[in-house]
């Protein structure tokens, strides 16, 4: 079922799949909001959206990018974790300029198939599917490079959370 929602700003939470850019029938730029159980036609750009909910989580999608990039040395197409304490990490699918990026949800994709020469299949754990014009073995490499960024991050995230447990542990000594 697919819902439209009046109001420009969705905040992307851990049920969302994938932010899809589409055109209405005015030829201007929407966005196909895919999550678990439910699809949402907002009226914003997937841009705007990941912008927002940056924003939402407590940063900027700049800020977010040039974390990734330091981290792991990405420097184009960069994933980014809107929420690493809730698993958000969503990689796009062209550079987040270009009007036909849309934006998927790492930890939701079961697998992906090679449909065409330029088609991508993303295959959701929740069985939902869908269909982008993307290159599979660039897609391929999002994939893989969103796995490498989220272990990096994932491991400093709990070194210092190690850290500070061993403090804790210390003062109570």
């Amino acid at each position: 079922m697919t819902n439209y929602l009046d109001f420009p700003d969705y905040e992307m939470n851990p049920l969302t799949l994938a932010i899809v850019a589409e055109q209405d029938s005015n030829g201007e730029l929407i966005s196909k909001v895919l999550e678990e159980d439910m699809e949402y036609v907002v009226e914003s750009t997937p841009l705007s959206i990941i912008e927002y909910s940056c924003k939402f989580f407590g940063s900027s999608l700049k800020g977010r990018q040039e974390g990734s990039r330091d981290i792991c040395g990405i420097s184009n197409k960069i994933p980014i974790a809107i929420d690493p304490s809730s698993g958000m990490y969503f990689f796009p699918t062209a550079s987040p300029n270009n009007s036909k990026c849309s934006w998927i949800a790492h930890s939701h994709i079961d697998k992906i198939k090679k449909i065409q020469k330029h088609s991508t299949e993303f295959i959701f754990k929740n069985g939902n599917r869908i269909v982008l014009d993307v290159s599979y073995g660039s897609m391929l490499n999002q994939v893989q490079r969103t796995a490498q960024y989220r272990y990096l991050l994932d491991n400093r995230i709990r070194i210092l959370q190690q850290q500070k447990g061993e403090m804790v542990a210390e003062s109570y000594s």
